[in-house]
């Protein structure tokens, strides 16, 4: 889950510079994980007290290694997250007074830090160069024009939704990384991407998606050119999705979720076994559950070494690697019970550090701010503390109650043991993402629950309706319908629209039929139209981009005379397993063959 680590310790990184609120940076911490949980716990390597560093995720060339490595010596400590209860009258009153008072501090933290980084003469200038200086950048795409998404369209109110892609490596290009990842044989190897997550940020910043991708996916990897060496790897087909990495880098798999899922990626994130120890650490304990007791060790040596006794505990450092990298133990000791632990990291992560008071000590933030910026690797859009801190300020606006984590539906393969493929629940859930539909169903319900739009000023006589169509029937893969400009003219026509006419303009690209509108004194006019042509009030929009009440034909009514609304089903599928950040009842069930 490294890729988690990798967008979470960025996100991290900003909103610590930034002094932002520890929420934006929980959400990206929390994702950082690690990869596999390879190797033998032989070449694990065990430390002097006896506890076996961190599971060794062997890296085998079809990226199937020895799952968990090392075995662990203890699980760390107990401790649990408790709750605090509501009460009613004047103790809600004292607990809307805390809560006043917490945002009170955690904006005086952001301005103290702040002051810290970029004030004081020029220490605190050299401060903010020398973080600055910490942060490695690589190129965002590293595909071919053709494979890649188009880049996302702003909404009506100008918003754009922003997607990240974290990624996990396994490199085991130095000693610590080596030493945490095992398999001795496969240092300085070609690095996989053992962990990715798309994380989606609305438009309007009001929900945020995750969607974590197994390591044993097999998909279309598309043509990538190395930034730095200039080598070309051909396009390959049934290819497992972490082995994309080593394409010339991370760039590459932005450039292969591109081409699977058409949703286009801003930036990307990636951080490495010791990356996710030293953030793990400078973030201090995480809540995590588990419902018995827990050895991840089995005897050939695999699994991540984690112990763990029921109930709740706090992790972090090593400790937290292990749980990230933790396969045989959970559930059905797959990849998709690790993606499951993983999310349940990431959701408590972001509780925690929207609600840790000690990240207002200017040290500890700083340290926070230091282990960050050393431990990503970022696409160049995020090469600075400041662009980092922009985006940390766009994440924190998210409420924790709106963030969804999910799995790519998937199933396994029929010609390939262990490996799997995405099914059409996957396809869907990358639609929702791409038309910015919140995951978690609240979006759907509220307007299903809306009532109809206020209007002000009744509708002028149809005859007198000024009404221009336009053919916005254009896709890639069948053209433009001709002639619908002028066919849906003639049916306003007929309906009594005398006034309507055809733009003969080329046909632009407009998946669904929509009537746009300038001010608020034509909106009655547009929704009359509507009502005419059977067209949904809510594919009546104001826009500053017409001059009057204009209807574009999209790609949903490329024939005929009469408009049908396409009945679409935004639910997210169930084969996504949704997990809520704010859940705090989530709790890991273990195999009963590893409990102790």
């Amino acid at each position: 889950m490294s890729g988690a680590r990798g967008g979470g310790v960025g996100t991290v990184g900003r909103s610590t510079v930034r002094g932002a609120v520890p929420g934006a940076g929980g959400v990206a911490d929390s994702t950082s994980t690690t990869a596999d949980d390879d190797a033998t716990a032989e070449d694990g390597g065990a430390s002097e007290d006896g506890a076996r560093e961190g599971a060794g995720a062997g890296a085998a060339e079809d990226g199937d290694a020895a799952e968990d490595g090392g075995a662990g010596e203890d699980g760390g400590a107990g401790g649990d997250g408790g709750a605090g209860g509501s009460g009613s009258g004047r103790r809600a009153g004292r607990g809307t007074d805390r809560r006043r008072r917490r945002r009170r501090v955690l904006r005086w933290s952001a301005t103290l830090l702040a002051l810290v980084i970029v004030g004081g003469a020029g220490a605190g200038y050299l401060y903010y160069e020398h973080l600055n200086a910490n942060i490695k950048s690589d190129k965002l795409n590293l595909g071919d024009a053709k494979d890649r998404a188009a880049e996302t369209k702003a909404n009506e109110a100008g918003q754009k939704a922003l997607n990240i892609l974290l990624i996990g490596s396994d490199a085991r290009d130095t000693v610590e990384n080596q030493k945490l990842g095992g398999a001795k044989d496969t240092f300085n190897g070609t690095p996989l991407a053992d962990v990715q997550m798309l994380l989606h940020v609305s438009a309007d910043r009001s929900n945020m998606s995750v969607v974590s991708m197994p390591r044993d996916t097999l998909l279309d990897i598309p043509k990538c050119t190395d930034p730095d060496t200039g080598e070309v790897f051909r396009s390959l087909t049934r290819e497992i999705t972490n082995s994309s990495l080593g394409r010339g880098g991370p760039g590459c798999t932005v450039a292969t979720w591109e081409k699977l899922t058409d949703i286009h990626i801003d930036h990307f994130m990636m951080i490495d076994f010791a990356g996710v120890v030293s953030m793990a650490d400078a973030i201090g304990g995480v809540p995590v559950c588990v419902d018995a007791n827990v050895h991840s060790h089995t005897s050939t040596g695999k699994g991540s070494g984690l112990k763990l006794a029921e109930g709740t505990h706090d992790i972090k450092g090593k400790q937290a690697l292990q749980w990230l990298r933790t396969r045989y133990g959970f559930e059905d000791d797959t990849d998709l019970a690790r993606a499951k632990a993983q999310h349940m990291y990431m959701n408590s992560m972001v509780r925690q550090l929207r609600s840790e008071a000690k990240l207002t000590n200017p040290n500890g933030l700083r340290k926070l701010a230091e282990a960050a910026t050393r431990a990503i690797t970022v696409d160049d859009g995020l090469d600075s503390i400041k662009k980092m801190y922009d985006l940390a300020t766009e994440l924190q606006k998210v409420p924790t109650e709106r963030i969804t984590m999910t799995t790519m539906p998937n199933r396994y393969d029929t010609v390939q043991t262990g490996r799997v493929v995405p099914t059409e629940d996957a396809g869907k859930l990358f639609r929702l993402v791409r038309e910015d539909i919140a995951l978690d169903g609240k979006d759907a319900a509220k307007a299903t629950a809306s009532p109809s739009p206020t209007v002000t000023d009744a509708a002028a006589a149809d005859q007198d309706i000024a009404v221009q169509v336009r053919n916005g029937t254009y896709t890639d893969s069948l053209g433009a319908a001709r002639g619908r400009a002028s066919a849906v003219t003639e049916v306003l026509v007929g309906k009594g629209f005398t006034d309507a006419k055809a733009d003969a303009s080329p046909a632009t690209t407009e998946k669904a039929t929509v009537i746009r509108y300038p001010s608020a004194d034509l909106q009655a006019d547009a929704l009359r139209v509507a009502k005419a042509l059977g067209v949904p009030a809510g594919q009546v929009k104001q826009s500053t981009e017409v001059s009057g009440v204009t209807l574009v034909v999209g790609a949903d009514w490329r024939s005929g005379t009469a408009y049908k609304a396409p009945v679409q089903d935004d639910r997210t599928p169930t084969s996504a397993e949704t997990m809520n950040a704010a859940d705090t009842s989530q709790c890991m069930h273990v195999d009963p063959a590893y409990s102790w």
